[in-house]
């Protein structure tokens, strides 16, 4: 409990057909016509002549398929994969922004924070401290860790009037401005306006922001204050981290911190008696 209380007293620092056969039978004798007749009867020597064209006519009916083969090749432009697309992904959730206002005013209670959340959605249990101990906070959206939400007070047994509200672990929240989880050391020194000073990468509460040196991030609306810890790259050379492992004051603006690639880790607002 002192460990965060430490923390929270730095921040408060700063997609067809044709019939022409009967020529032939005139220059030949009369007896010899009965006989050519039965021999070569019209209906011998027409069926012969359509069935070629049956089967020339065969090959144009097969043309076809090479043009239908070309049809799949629509389906599969960009518009019918472009439509596919927005079925597999799932609109995103509006980011969630603690402001000091509302549920989250210095005058908040337990009991606004179920009323802005549902009641099943805000639990009065125990969080993790530094080390081991345990901290008494409502706790919003308990069982997802996205959106998870810790909410300490000032009076525990009336649960009321906000000492801390702390973004940490995977909770996407959003502190005052837009500031999130992951934000780098350079991203958070540009929205101050200025350098501000850390402390060193000690302890449970090693980078956390000691003063903001007057700058954008020293006072929000609302009358609440800031406060943010910062760890190192876990890809950071181990010389580098044990330069600013140490119970020191650093400037962000220092090379020796800035060689750690600093992170936020974890955000809190609140405010004072």
């Amino acid at each position: 409990m002192q460990g965060r209380l430490f923390a929270l007293s730095l921040m408060f620092a700063a997609g067809m057909g044709s019939a022409a056969l009967a020529q032939a039978p005139q220059g030949t004798p009369p007896p010899v016509w009965p006989a050519p007749q039965p021999q070569a009867p019209p209906a011998t020597i027409w069926p012969d002549p359509p069935k070629p064209p049956a089967q020339r006519a065969a090959p144009p009916a097969r043309t076809p398929p090479p043009a239908q083969a070309q049809q799949p090749r629509a389906p599969s432009s960009a518009p019918p994969a472009a439509g596919a697309a927005p079925r597999a992904r799932k609109p995103a959730e509006r980011a969630r922004t603690v402001a000091c206002a509302g549920p989250f005013a210095r005058a908040a209670n337990h009991a606004q924070l179920e009323t802005a959340f549902g009641a099943k959605n805000v639990v009065f249990t125990q969080v993790d401290g530094p080390g081991n101990t345990k901290l008494n906070a409502s706790v919003i959206f308990p069982d997802d860790p996205k959106r998870r939400l810790e909410v300490l007070w000032h009076d525990e047994a009336a649960r009321a009037r906000p000492s801390a509200i702390v973004i940490t672990g995977a909770s996407q929240w959003q502190a005052p401005g837009g500031l999130r989880l992951g934000m780098t050391l350079v991203e958070i020194e540009r929205r101050n306006g200025k350098a501000f000073q850390l402390s060193g990468f000690a302890g449970d509460y090693g980078g956390s922001v000691t003063d903001w040196d007057a700058g954008k991030l020293d006072q929000l609306p609302g009358d609440c204050r800031m406060g943010m810890r910062f760890v190192a790259d876990g890809k950071a050379a181990r010389e580098a981290v044990s330069r600013v492992a140490a119970e020191e004051t650093f400037s962000s603006a220092a090379p020796e911190i800035r060689a750690v690639r600093p992170r936020v880790y974890e955000i809190i607002i609140g405010y004072g008696e």
